[in-house]
């Protein structure tokens, strides 16, 4: 997830803020990324819409702390330039052979043209200051052909998001976030053209007490967002229905859109 100093994206008016320092990364990394193996429909999908091997360079744009980077380098054996903003976010990516973390931003990527095989962004569209610009950055540092593959919620596609499940307000700011259209237009800008778009599920803990356990408002940017009130409420949702179905997995679902 790309995470400026501090991250504003502007859409119908409506503004996020995320302040991105030590302790807001180290949440963020305790309470937002996925075990490994809760990321097998994540594997699987990219593997049915991208062949990557060992030879090939993958950029990975707002890479916050690494989780997908370290995904993506020991699934596929890729060299990663994984490319995150915010020092504190960047700061608590693993440094290792074929791993290398760069600052910048999606508008202004600190890479050669050309020199990566495929892009990926996750949870990150919401976040861009020009959809345009960095569509334009991507194809200048992609080599030709290559895809960019998307991870995001979307308005209007985010009802099996488990934020969205047990705190339905959180729609709203989803709501402010590029839809699909917005994202496919302006990469179009660029040359860079729709060819998938799925839902893909995740499994976030192990059990719905787990993912209640892991919550961390303070990490979360949809639930910042919130009154006490309503989150208060939704906390009160989660627990019940973890309660209810103890051995209930918590997975959620994002899309995957692929452009090349």
């Amino acid at each position: 997830m790309q995470t400026p100093s501090l991250r504003t994206t502007q859409r119908h008016g409506a503004r996020i803020h995320s302040p991105a320092d030590r302790r807001t990364a180290e949440a963020y990394r305790a309470a937002r990324e996925i075990p490994r193996d809760g990321l097998a429909d994540w594997r699987a999908a990219i593997s049915a819409q991208v062949t990557l091997t060992p030879a090939m360079t993958l950029l990975d744009v707002g890479a916050g702390t690494g989780a997908f980077a370290e995904a993506f380098h020991d699934w596929f054996g890729v060299q990663v330039l994984a490319v995150e903003p915010a020092s504190a976010m960047r700061e608590l990516i693993v440094r290792q052979d074929g791993i290398e973390a760069l600052d910048g931003t999606a508008e202004a990527l600190p890479v050669p043209d050309g020199c990566a095989d495929a892009a990926w962004l996750g949870s990150v569209m919401h976040h861009l200051s020009d959809l345009r610009a960095a569509a334009r950055e991507l194809r200048r540092a992609l080599k030709p052909g290559a895809p960019v593959l998307i991870r995001n919620s979307f308005p209007g596609r985010c009802g099996r998001d488990l934020r969205v499940r047990f705190f339905p307000e959180t729609e709203r700011l989803v709501d402010t976030y590029p839809d699909v259209e917005d994202v496919c237009d302006a990469f179009a800008t660029a040359g860079f053209t729709r060819v998938a778009l799925r839902p893909v599920p995740q499994r976030n803990a192990r059990t719905l007490g787990e993912f209640a356990a892991s919550v961390r408002r303070e990490a979360d940017s949809k639930l910042r967002a919130l009154t006490d009130a309503e989150f208060d409420r939704g906390m009160a949702r989660l627990r019940a229905a973890a309660s209810g179905t103890p051995e209930q997995p918590a997975v959620s679902w994002m899309d995957l859109l692929v452009l090349i």
